[in-house]
């Protein structure tokens, strides 16, 4: 064994030939180890993320389809809702108006029944009042007359 006195890092021997084939070797079984096989990992993991990025843009491009679709859904159903409450707010007004009509038809009718009943009742007094104030006067004058009168 030899002692070196020189205070160097890196002599220049026989062993750096033998050194430099070995770290060669040693690149080379890491390269394949685990260089290349974490390349492919990170490759995949880059693919994955890159394919789920897309995946997100095209749900949020569906999402938005499917909320303009709703949208105009909704505006359907709203003009739908609308017609069938004008139909419905049609339909109420005419029931109403027949209605109304044959109320005033029906109070026509009682009321003409009415007024003949209320004139016969007039008539009727009339006649009856008319016979009793020729009683009675005939009765007054012939106690103004001290006689009886002949009817």
């Amino acid at each position: 064994m030899e002692i070196v006195s020189n205070i160097a890092l890196i002599t220049i021997n026989g062993t750096l030939f033998h050194q430099l084939i070995a770290f060669l070797i040693f690149l080379f079984i890491i390269n394949r180890i685990m260089f290349r096989p974490l390349q492919g990992v990170m490759g995949e993991r880059e693919g994955f993320i890159e394919k789920i990025k897309l995946d997100t843009v095209d749900k949020a491009k569906e999402l938005e389809t499917l909320i303009e679709e709703m949208k105009k859904r909704e505006s359907e159903v709203r003009e739908k809702a609308m017609k069938i409450s004008r139909q419905l707010e049609e339909g109420g007004s005419r029931e109403a108006a027949e209605i109304f009509e044959s109320t005033r038809k029906e109070i026509e009718s009682i009321k003409e029944k009415m007024e003949i009943k209320v004139n016969a009742q007039i008539f009727d007094a009339k006649t009856h009042l008319q016979k009793e104030s020729e009683a009675l006067a005939v009765g007054i004058m012939e106690k103004l007359l001290d006689r009886r009168l002949i009817s």
